[in-house]
């Protein structure tokens, strides 16, 4: 089995409160903009984060015009160690039917161009299967081309681009799920 295989997804738990630190940590020291959006909540008060994301998935104490999301972390196997985060939106408002979509995702930095991001993604659609979402939006700059493989890898079929209103350019993929199963 290759390396990439040998991973899992973890719902978020205080027991893996020191690698999360290390993982956020090293997001933090790239200065690089975090993804999913749920990599940039403060950890200080762990246990707090860790119930804030499970409070999420269930719906509760969401912002107004917010869904619920299920967030999990891709734990290697063999050390435990968090390569990267998944968040799964279990609907869409307007602003992610144009630049969020269904499922957002981010690997390491010191573990990418290792095959975890085509893993996540392939996992997590396997979680959007047990959402009942049969048609599901993965979205990326247009800059980054990696991103787009990985979402094509995974059966997406590109769909209008949308504009933010910086100028930045979102490709939209669609993944039909029904046609996987």
């Amino acid at each position: 089995m290759k390396e990439h295989e040998h991973v899992y997804l973890l719902k978020p738990t205080i027991k893996f409160q020191a690698e999360y630190l290390s993982y956020f940590n090293e997001w933090m020291e790239s200065e690089e903009e975090v993804i999913p959006w749920v990599v940039s909540k403060d950890p200080t008060d762990f246990e707090r984060m860790v119930q804030e994301l499970l409070d999420a998935e269930q719906g509760i104490n969401l912002p107004q015009g917010w869904v619920p999301d299920s967030t999990y972390w891709l734990v290697r196997e063999e050390d435990d160690k968090i390569l990267g985060v998944t968040n799964i939106r279990h609907s869409l408002t307007e602003h992610l039917m144009n630049a969020g979509g269904h499922i957002g995702y981010g690997i390491r930095p010191s573990e990418r161009r290792k095959g975890y991001a085509k893993k996540i993604l392939e996992i997590s659609l396997k979680k959007t299967d047990e959402l009942g979402i049969d048609k599901v939006l993965v979205v990326c700059d247009a800059t980054n081309e990696g991103s787009a493989k990985t979402i094509l890898h995974n059966g997406g079929v590109e769909d209008e681009q949308f504009v933010e209103e910086s100028g930045n350019v979102v490709r939209r993929f669609w993944i039909d799920r029904r046609a996987g199963r």
